[in-house]
């Protein structure tokens, strides 16, 4: 089994999405074949990014505040494509027999499907910043993550302040970063707001789209 983190911001969009009532997110690698499946599905829902910023064409940027402000969003397929969470999420679904994102607005429900899975062993993966280094907002849900499956103490108090001191964070408090919305930081930082995992599955048009598991 395989966690994919992306807390700025691919995980946490998927979560909100699920929680206001879109039908499924299909994780895209790449940015042509995420436009494809939009031209052949006028009605879906175009999100992505690349180097954080909304791609052209696109219906809303990888942002929860831009697809939770969507009308019509209960029921609707959203195709996803960005630089890091789900080229990982896409990259598991090849290896891992069960696939689940990470985020703090779902962490608990995160663990407790872990948990019903009777999985032996669980690969965090923190994707990190474009999918290249390291950074603070994965690195720490990896870490709150993992204590709460060993059943190890973990302060939770520290997870805003440091999520606000990260480097990524900048952008949401910068008014000339238009991309990345201020509510953002929030939406992204929230914890266990969502009572749901989010599960990759298979799909009868044969490709792999993340639901909400109770």
């Amino acid at each position: 089994m395989a966690i994919v983190i992306d807390v700025f911001r691919a995980c946490s969009v998927v979560a909100h999405a699920l929680a206001a009532g879109a039908a499924r997110v299909i994780p895209v690698e790449d940015v042509e074949a995420a436009r494809e499946l939009k031209r052949a599905n006028p009605d879906w829902l175009l999100v992505g990014e690349r180097h954080a910023r909304r791609l052209p064409g696109f219906d809303c940027g990888n942002s929860p505040t831009e697809v939770l402000a969507v009308p019509g969003l209960a029921g609707r397929t959203l195709v996803h494509t960005t630089h890091a969470g789900t080229q990982g999420l896409a990259a598991a679904a090849r290896s891992a027999d069960a696939v689940l994102t990470g985020a703090f607005v779902n962490a608990a429900a995160t663990v407790r499907r872990v948990r019903a899975l009777g999985a032996r062993e669980v690969t965090i993966v923190a994707m990190g910043h474009e999918a290249r280094e390291r950074c603070v907002e994965d690195s720490l849900c990896g870490e709150l993550l993992r204590a709460r499956l060993l059943g190890e103490a973990f302060d939770e108090s520290r997870i805003v302040p440091a999520l606000r001191a990260a480097p990524a964070a900048v952008k949401f408090f910068d008014p000339a970063a238009d991309w990345a919305p201020e509510g953002d930081f929030a939406l992204c930082s929230a914890l266990d707001v969502h009572d749901f995992a989010v599960q990759l599955r298979p799909q009868p048009e044969g490709f792999p789209a993340l639901e909400r598991v109770a």
